[in-house]
């Protein structure tokens, strides 16, 4: 059978899900991610765009010859720029200057004009992306602004296909879902839906350490793109998200470079904010759990900056110590205070665990088998302190349960030879420790506060 869609924004929608089966390894609950950067324009975006134009032909607020100008971090551009091609209208975007030169380029590639304005300044500042594209809009005959913060056609959107996607997809089984918050316009359509069908279903706000929406009081730049904001938008309604996870600038940006290198999921860094935030709830919750993240846009709009070394240390997401810094070094400075590899067998019990770990003051530890191979296959599991506390905590009896029934999977595992961004890229992006391994076999573990250790020392020695 010949399947030829009409146009391009007939494949619009229908993303799918993946499971984040490594990554999210390391929780009991299962974390799956509905990939938005397969629409055609790249992001979620796309669902918006053409909805809000057909809102506002209907409404008479935009006509054949008609202008259309937009403030956008560059996705709902695009989004608008793809229906706009099909219906003949001229496109003007307005962008904060924070966001990267791929997404200006790619809006002019789509024949949009693009007007950058400089961040750093309030909303109510005629320099603002939004005083602009007001002025703009006043200014030019036949212009109408979308206005994707006020257009309530957004949350619609989202109300009428992307809630009943993850519904339909999931069958019904999400327990909570996850997305990072900009106009709002996505958390609320996906949130109103999914609460009418289950009011039970947990909804979670990721947002940018600066923003409004989890510190007002204290609101200041940020360099995560597309989510976030410094007022309140009117496509958002507060009362459906439930829960806020607020997320760091290196936190996002790590997990998104993580993203990539583990699940091969090439992603924008509002998508990593929204997968550390996933993460958190996926550790509160039962292993039965589904736990929906979604990921707005892809990758290749971010090159220059996210997964740009140079870009992230210049900001302070890479420290590098020294060029030739590798895994290695970080062992060498722990120390031989303690045995390289402490760590515990399945069938010991919770108890002797606790004592071990107090004897060495260590808070994580690797679980290996039996025969006490020294090999990395041997490695077939691992526990954590916070753990074992909330076993004996809900059990008195539970010192004497076996180790093999509480404990994780392993931890990840980074050759000595590595350089050491390998170790702030893995622990900096929520990995608590990991195993250094040397020709094949463990050698030992790394904590955040080793690697903490380690920059210390190597900045007192300069």
């Amino acid at each position: 059978m010949v399947e030829i869609y009409e146009d391009l924004m007939a494949l619009v929608g229908k993303t799918p899900l993946v499971d984040l089966k490594r990554i999210a390894a390391g929780v009991p609950a299962r974390v799956v991610a509905k990939l938005e950067m397969l629409n055609p324009g790249g992001s979620i975006k796309d669902r918006i765009g053409g909805a809000m134009i057909e809102a506002a032909e209907k409404a008479g607020d935009l006509k054949p010859g008609g202008v259309i100008v937009e403030p956008t971090s560059g996705n709902t551009g695009v989004g608008l720029a793809i229906a706009a091609a099909h219906k003949g209208y001229r496109c003007i975007f307005v962008m904060p200057d924070k966001m990267s030169q791929e997404k200006i380029n790619l809006l002019r590639a789509y024949g949009a004009e693009v007007v950058v304005t400089p961040t750093d300044v309030a909303p109510e500042s005629p320099r603002s992306y939004y005083s602009v594209a007001n002025r703009l809009t006043e200014e030019i005959p036949k212009a109408f602004q979308p206005n994707q913060y006020h257009n309530l056609a957004n949350p619609e959107a989202h109300y009428l296909s992307t809630g009943p996607e993850v519904w339909e997809q999931t069958e019904g089984a999400v327990a909570a879902f996850v997305a990072g918050v900009g106009t709002g316009g996505t958390i609320s359509g996906v949130g109103k839906f999914l609460k009418e069908k289950n009011p039970e279903v947990l909804i979670v706000g990721a947002d940018p350490e600066g923003s409004i929406y989890t510190q007002p009081e204290d609101i200041h730049p940020y360099l995560t793109e597309g989510i976030g904001e410094d007022f309140w938008p009117e496509t958002f309604d507060r009362s459906i998200v439930d829960r806020w996870e607020k997320v760091s600038d290196q936190e996002a940006f790590h997990m998104t470079r993580r993203l990539a290198k583990e699940e091969g999921i090439l992603a924008g860094g509002s998508s990593g904010s929204a997968l550390v935030a996933a993460l958190r709830v996926a550790s509160d919750l039962p292993p039965e759990a589904v736990v929906v993240v979604l990921f707005p846009d892809g990758g290749r709009s971010y090159l220059s900056k996210v997964y740009n070394d140079a870009w992230m240390a210049e900001h302070g997401f890479l420290r590098r110590p020294a060029a030739d810094a590798v895994v290695r070094d970080v062992l060498t400075i722990k120390g031989e205070e303690l045995p390289r590899l402490i760590h515990v067998h399945p069938q010991e019990r919770i108890g002797s665990a606790i004592e071990t770990m107090r004897e060495y003051g260590v808070s994580q530890m690797p679980v290996i088998r039996d025969d006490d191979s020294r090999e990395v296959g041997s490695i077939i599991g691992s526990i954590r302190e916070r753990d074992l506390l909330d076993v004996v905590l809900k059990d008195p009896n539970a010192f004497e349960t076996k180790i093999v029934d509480v404990m994780r999977p392993p931890m990840r595992m980074v050759d000595v030879g590595e350089r050491v961004d390998s170790l702030v890229s893995a622990l900096g992006g929520g990995d608590p420790a990991i195993i250094a391994i040397e020709e094949g076999k463990p050698v030992g573990v790394i904590t955040r506060a080793d690697l903490l250790t380690f920059f210390e020392v190597r900045s007192e020695r300069r």
